[in-house]
């Protein structure tokens, strides 16, 4: 049973709209406020504590061109934020640039950085991080062949650049968090029965992800595992996302290697009730929200979805806006596939549910 807050993406859709409107209104305040402020010397802000504000207001996003990484940019620059972007090459700096021509990156470009930085390089992602106070690293991968798969040596490399990420988090003085966008795939691939809840908890098992070949859920578990050892052993902090299937507009062209990757495995999911979307914008609202609670309690891992399919319906509407024939992509050697009317398996974002209920000051339980 899937603890989806049907209620909650409503009211944050309404919370999401009330404060972009706050913040154009905003700019019809200022002459009021600029005469206020000069009637009032004593409101104005010391020098040090607008450069104070402006410091815990500089955040990092790496793959900020992706999909998911521009969805979370623009969350960010509604709530004010500086934002950095780490681009690899000029094929995304240009990709930058056109989007602050369309208008894509949302209405505060002058406040978006780019900085040239290899994931790579610990040193040149310390620099790049540098005046940041927090970083978010999407993980956002493509296959360079331009084809349908996630290979195991682009997990490895995904588990690389997770402890490359880390690690300069670790060793930059002004990073004081991190969020890690993971996957729901790091939690669901495990022996399951009727008993079984998937929730924050829950880790996929390394073993039944490398026998069935599902490459995108090992290169997301282990470069979880990665980030949290190199959290516990450096003492900075860090917050994991697990999200479902990421899904809105274009969302297949617009982000093909992982959605492709993702659904290796959907019958699966399917019958065991753990086939779960998540809108990209709730999703970035979820990061931008747990980073701003770190400063206060939030911490650990969080799941992420918004949906879970559950009819024949549902799942063939997924598989004829993907393009994908499930049928090829079945795994019939995991746990539990030979009884395809399993039932009570319980997917649970109870976690984030709370905290963004907390949040908008939502009354309804999840």
């Amino acid at each position: 049973m899937g603890i989806v807050c049907p209620d909650e993406s409503k009211r944050i859709e309404i919370e999401e709209f009330r404060r972009m409107l706050l913040s154009y209104a905003a700019v019809h305040r200022t002459k009021a406020a600029a005469d206020d402020e000069f009637q009032n010397p004593q409101h104005l802000p010391t020098a040090v504590e607008q450069n104070r504000e402006l410091e815990e207001k500089k955040v990092c996003v790496t793959s900020g061109v992706s999909f998911l990484g521009i969805a979370i940019v623009n969350q960010l620059l509604l709530r004010g934020y500086s934002v950095r972007v780490i681009v690899e090459n000029q094929e995304d700096l240009e990709k930058l640039r056109e989007m602050e021509i369309t208008g894509e990156m949302g209405p505060s470009m002058n406040t978006v950085e780019a900085v040239m930085a290899s994931l790579n390089d610990v040193q040149s992602l310390s620099e790049a991080f540098n005046g940041c106070r927090g970083v978010f690293h999407t993980a956002a991968f493509v296959d360079p062949a331009g084809l349908s798969g996630y290979s195991k040596s682009m997990a490895e490399v995904e588990v690389m650049v997770s402890k490359n990420v880390t690690r300069a988090c670790a060793i930059t003085p002004s990073i004081k968090n991190c969020v890690l966008t993971s996957s729901l795939l790091a939690c669901i691939w495990k022996d399951l029965n009727s008993s079984t809840t998937i929730d924050h908890d829950s880790w996929s098992d390394e073993s039944i992800c490398i026998n069935n070949k599902l490459w995108y859920a090992l290169g997301k578990l282990k470069a979880e595992r990665v980030a949290w050892n190199a959290a516990k052993e450096s003492g900075f902090k860090l917050a994991t996302i697990c999200p479902g299937l990421v899904s809105g507009p274009d969302f297949l062209s617009r982000n093909p290697t992982s959605t492709i990757a993702y659904l290796k495995g959907a019958q699966e999911m399917f019958r065991n009730g753990l086939l779960a979307t998540v809108d990209v914008n709730r999703l970035a609202i979820s990061h931008v929200l747990v980073f701003e609670k770190m400063k206060n309690t939030a911490s650990g891992r969080y799941i992420s979805f918004d949906r879970v399919i559950r009819s024949e319906e549902e799942f063939e509407k997924l598989a004829r806006e993907t393009g994908i024939e499930f049928s090829t992509m079945s795994t019939n050697t995991i746990i539990g596939a030979s009884n395809s009317n399993r039932i009570g398996i319980k997917l649970s974002n109870a976690k984030l549910c709370h905290l963004m209920s907390a949040t908008y000051r939502c009354n309804s339980e999840c």
